[in-house]
């Protein structure tokens, strides 16, 4: 039976069709045809309440998120560089992966993660992008060998969403790539090693 690849992203700002979440519908169309299921959440979808780890109840949007991060075999996250670091709103939908904490898989564990940051200039989105790769390590993520820092000012999306930056393009196209490729390989070794001990293929 087929294994069902499948890859979320999850960015964007408040304002539609911003281009933090324009790269991440580019990234997330190649893991499409490279065969990934994908699911994206973004925007007005992450509007949830500050995360406060003692609230009983999670509202629809929480549990969306921490069920989709739970189901996904990678991740791409993609934000808005503010003030030198990730938006308010990134990091609170991030905050709210804590309710993986005593998941089978924990956090991101065992999930490559693409990263992307997007500002007004090459430093803004530079500094996001360590910020973004270093909460994706702490949560036991892999971040990607590619992570990308989008210059707006220089990066230009069409009205329909295609990046008609070609350096752009290449480089989103290219990070899809490695988190798709990471999850396949790992979703057939976990297979392999189920199927070797007698237990149950994870397809």
């Amino acid at each position: 039976m087929r294994q069902i690849t499948r890859v979320l992203g999850v960015g964007g700002s408040l304002r539609a069709d911003s281009t933090a979440e324009k790269a991440l519908r580019v990234a997330l169309a190649e893991a499409e045809r490279l065969g990934a299921e994908v699911d994206m959440l973004a925007g007005t979808q992450l509007a949830m309440p500050l995360y406060d780890p003692r609230a009983e109840y999670r509202g629809p949007e929480a549990q969306r998120l921490i069920k989709a991060v739970a189901a996904a075999d990678g991740v791409v996250l993609a934000t808005p560089a503010y003030h030198g670091s990730i938006s308010g709103l990134m990091k609170n939908a991030i905050d709210h992966m804590e309710e993986l904490r005593d998941n089978e898989r924990p956090y991101l564990s065992g999930r490559a993660v693409g990263c992307v940051a997007v500002s007004d200039g090459a430093q803004g989105a530079v500094a996001a992008l360590g910020a973004l790769r270093d909460v994706a390590h702490a949560l036991r993520g892999w971040p990607t060998p590619l992570g990308i820092a989008l210059d707006d000012v220089a990066s230009r999306f069409g009205p329909d969403g295609e990046c008609t930056d070609v350096r752009a393009r290449r480089q989103l196209t290219a990070m899809a790539g490695q988190v798709v490729e990471f999850a396949v390989h790992r979703k057939t070794a976990l297979g392999e090693r189920s199927r070797a001990v007698g237990g149950i293929s994870l397809s």
